[in-house]
């Protein structure tokens, strides 16, 4: 089946250009012009993959972000965000309320559909079924589920990815470019500075409980998973 993107933005010129590229490289389209009715159609049918504007009627783009992580149903939906703010503060906000990437105004479409493309590659079932194990985490690949002593803990799709990339190479050091090259992949261009806003999020998320920091930060070098993390 062709996977799904769904466009929320309230300018029609550019619906309309989107639509016409999305469905050109073989994508199934649904739309959405402002933030409520995001949330209503994401929730009723999930797409595959969201394209969301940042300046939106009725609900920002940030809080359409924001809800549609809280979902069980589209909880693990990438997340493309649009917007004309160019500052680093925004874009870190942007990725902060679960964005999976980021594209300022005005954009390239071509840049825009390997993008998309590159998003929906990552967000396919991992063809290694199974269980990565770490102490006391257990991430399972096939429910796509990940506990830590026990209880669940939710993350979004890049921190996922990136959890388990780390997991599958435990005490190995990796800079932030052979991250971006691992998770994101070599055809996408991220700021290294999206390693740290994920592995943050990443952190919060594993050490919500009681159990000690793994990941384990080495100046001028990068991250590791690492059972001696103080």
């Amino acid at each position: 089946m062709k996977p799904t993107v769904m466009i929320v933005e309230d300018e029609a010129s550019l619906v309309t250009m989107l639509r016409y590229n999305l469905e050109k490289e073989g994508y199934n389209v649904t739309e959405a012009s402002d933030g409520e009715e995001a949330v209503t159609v994401a929730g009723e049918t999930p797409p595959d993959a969201v394209i969301l504007d940042w300046m939106l009627p009725r609900m920002s783009g940030i809080e359409v972000c924001r809800q549609l992580r809280r979902k069980s149903e589209t909880r693990h939906v990438p997340i493309i965000m649009l917007t004309a703010r160019t500052e680093e503060s925004d874009k870190v906000r942007g990725l902060n309320v679960g964005a999976d990437d980021y594209l300022t105004k005005p954009f390239s479409m071509p840049e825009l559909i390997a993008r998309v493309r590159a998003l929906l590659r990552r967000a396919k079932p991992s063809q290694s079924k199974g269980q990565l194990t770490f102490g006391d985490i257990v991430l399972d690949l096939d429910a796509h589920r990940v506990t830590r002593g026990g209880k669940s803990i939710h993350l979004g799709p890049t921190e996922f990815r990136l959890l388990q990339y780390l997991m599958e190479r435990p005490g190995t050091v990796f800079s932030r470019e052979e991250l971006l090259n691992g998770v994101w992949g070599p055809d996408i261009y991220v700021e290294p500075r999206t390693v740290d806003v994920h592995i943050r999020r990443l952190r919060k998320a594993l050490n919500a409980g009681d159990g000690p920091d793994v990941i384990r930060t080495v100046r001028a070098a990068g991250y590791s998973l690492d059972d001696a993390v103080a």
